[in-house]
């Protein structure tokens, strides 16, 4: 196993571009021999404890540790990716796009943040809504 390929989740950063933290989510699953999402390293990049990551994906949190691989945790770190991407694509910054993931209530669903959203399986509703923004910003 080549040591450049591993990425220790406790010293890991959020970095520039979505291009990026997709390469980096690659070379820990690669580096670990399983082709899944590191769910620490992903609770890293958005400044998330490990705690409020189980919750948002409905998990236990010893399945964070233990379980990594489990369909809902997997399913719901997909999701969130797919929802990070849109809203990258919109404004082409990445790391703006982690801070309104968080943080942005949207008016349109009641108030609640895309990772609410996320948490809840909306994560269609809020991708639409973001096509919806970036048509009509193209348009």
């Amino acid at each position: 196993m080549n040591a450049e390929a591993l990425i220790d989740p406790d010293d890991y950063q959020a970095p520039t571009t979505y291009e990026r933290f997709v390469e980096d989510l690659r070379r820990s699953a690669t580096a670990a021999g399983k082709p899944i999402i590191d769910p620490r390293l992903f609770a890293r990049a958005l400044s998330m404890d490990l705690q409020a990551l189980a919750a948002d994906a409905h998990v236990h949190r010893v399945t964070l540790t233990r379980a990594q691989g489990t369909e809902k945790l997997q399913g719901f770190l997909r999701d969130a990716l797919q929802v990070l991407r849109a809203a990258t694509d919109i404004n082409g910054d990445f790391r703006h796009a982690l801070f309104w993931f968080r943080n942005e209530p949207i008016s349109t669903f009641d108030y609640l943040t895309p990772e609410q959203l996320v948490s809840e399986g909306r994560a269609q509703d809020l991708v639409r809504y973001l096509q919806s923004l970036k048509v009509g910003a193209a348009g």
